[in-house]
């Protein structure tokens, strides 16, 4: 088997996914039109897209319950051959995620993040980093993250990082957007645009961030890279399950970034991955040569800053 290319670093927890029409009121029920089970956070679920794009991946996460959770989990990644050890701890109750999708493409969910599961991202082996192109880590899984960023400088493997909307705190932002390469994050936590995408960016640029991209929901993104400005419009789609979509739109980007593509190419595939995700339940992707059909078709405008907006 191929060493890693990709490495994820983060919680690790088993999901249910629930398709519903539209959230019922409350104190009522509603029918369940699809489900699924995966395993996430983030880290795992790119994991697991990239491994159905033939990319050898790799997961360092937390421990987990040593019950029929934990271990239904820890084999689902390696029936994926998502490489790297999950362990088992008699001390922990696996947890469980559970998503809410409705007909508008929101998700509501419902998660479990006790500390002493995440502190056990301190004794993790990040041995499996060695060799790696690329590190993905998440914002909340907090402090713990610093480790396995400050562990790839050393090894000088680029970092991913999704900071989401966690770029509005200048702590955050500071601590963790200098330990990065690639940064991805949102407006807002709920996706409506309520910042300006372009000053998102360039702030997260001036913190070390070598490519930002914004994501902007059912509207596209807006990446920028040096002076490059990119801003691509998502197709028009018919959302089912809105889960797991900006993971599929990082699992994207970095697979044209592994391939070696220009920044548009990999930002339309990433953009086409994405929208195409949120048209069906679960985490089961399209291939390569479906993403890119309609990766071609995309509206996308370039444009550059001016000396002035440079300051």
């Amino acid at each position: 088997m191929n060493p890693p290319a990709y490495i994820g670093f983060g919680m690790l927890t088993p999901v249910a996914i629930l398709v519903v029409d539209e959230l019922p009121e409350h104190n009522t029920g509603a029918l369940i039109s699809q489900f699924s089970e995966f395993v996430f956070d983030d880290a795992a679920i790119v994991a697991c897209l990239l491994r159905q794009w033939d990319v050898p991946t790799g997961i360092i996460g937390t421990a987990v319950g040593d019950d029929s959770r934990g271990r239904a989990l820890a084999q689902t990644l390696k029936d994926w051959n998502v490489q790297g050890e999950v362990r088992l701890s008699p001390n922990i109750i696996t947890p469980l995620e559970v998503d809410v999708s409705d007909r508008t493409g929101a998700r509501t969910y419902f998660w479990k993040r006790d500390p002493e599961v995440l502190a056990t991202l301190d004794s993790a082996d990040l041995s499996l980093m060695q060799g790696a192109r690329v590190l993905y880590v998440d914002w909340y899984d907090g402090e713990h993250i610093v480790r396995a960023m400050d562990e790839a400088a050393r090894l000088k493997i680029p970092v991913f990082l999704n900071l989401e909307f966690a770029h509005a705190d200048p702590d955050l932002l500071a601590r963790y957007a200098e330990r990065s390469d690639i940064c991805q994050a949102v407006t807002d936590a709920a996706q409506k645009e309520e910042s300006d995408p372009l000053t998102v960016a360039r702030k997260l640029q001036q913190a070390g961030v070598e490519t930002a991209i914004i994501t902007l929901a059912g509207e596209g993104s807006l990446v920028v890279q040096g002076d490059e400005i990119l801003r691509i419009w998502a197709p028009p789609v018919i959302a089912v399950d809105g889960c797991g979509a900006g993971a599929t739109y990082s699992a994207g980007f970095i697979y044209g970034w592994l391939q070696g593509w220009p920044l548009e190419k990999s930002v339309r595939f990433a953009t086409a991955a994405a929208s195409l995700k949120v048209t069906r339940s679960g985490l089961k992707m399209w291939s390569v040569d479906d993403i890119q059909e309609v990766a071609t078709i995309l509206k996308v405008e370039t444009s550059t800053f001016t000396p002035m907006e440079k300051e």
